[in-house]
């Protein structure tokens, strides 16, 4: 079960793989995409912004973060790299942390998905994550909207063409 699939271009516009997340045309409002560049030039993450407030804030972001991200790496409990993004999207400036974590297995495609739901002490944030079997960190984190079983029924890739500058 690979969510994330290399690219064959020599040289690609945009990061060196295709993100894990939900078509545009899926899903209602707007859709920003951000890259994490490394001092080299390399990708080390791309997330996406889903704003479904009307321009008061994205109600999601999604990231896909490979092995070895600075971003990856957080202390046992600081919130991900996308609650961080979500927070300041929102301008919420009050301290937040991880209070859990607990596994929980989905099913996707027909095959077993092992999401960790992470619990935050902001009530009002849902953070779920799950690796995928190329090592890319998925993690979904909104903001006063429950993340369900269903939602990740609609992730699938999305096409390169989406991040080519």
């Amino acid at each position: 079960m690979s969510f994330l699939r290399r690219r064959s271009a020599a040289s690609p516009a945009g990061p060196d793989f295709d993100v894990l997340a939900m078509d545009p045309g899926d899903w209602p409002g707007n859709l920003g995409a951000g890259l994490l560049p490394a001092p080299d030039g390399s990708c080390q993450g791309v997330f996406l912004r889903y704003d479904l407030f009307g321009g008061r804030g994205p109600a999601m972001i999604i990231g896909n973060l490979p092995e070895g991200s600075p971003a990856r790496e957080t202390a046992d409990d600081e919130v991900p790299f996308e609650v961080a993004q979500l927070l300041a999207a929102l301008e919420t400036d009050e301290p937040v942390h991880v209070t859990g974590t607990e596994d929980c297995p989905v099913m996707h495609d027909g095959n077993l998905l092992i999401v960790r739901r992470v619990t935050c002490s902001e009530g009002r944030i849902a953070c779920v994550q799950f690796d995928r079997s190329d090592g890319v960190l998925v993690t979904i984190a909104s903001w006063d909207r429950p993340i369900t079983d269903d939602l990740y029924q609609l992730l699938k890739p999305l096409p390169a063409e989406l991040f080519q500058g």
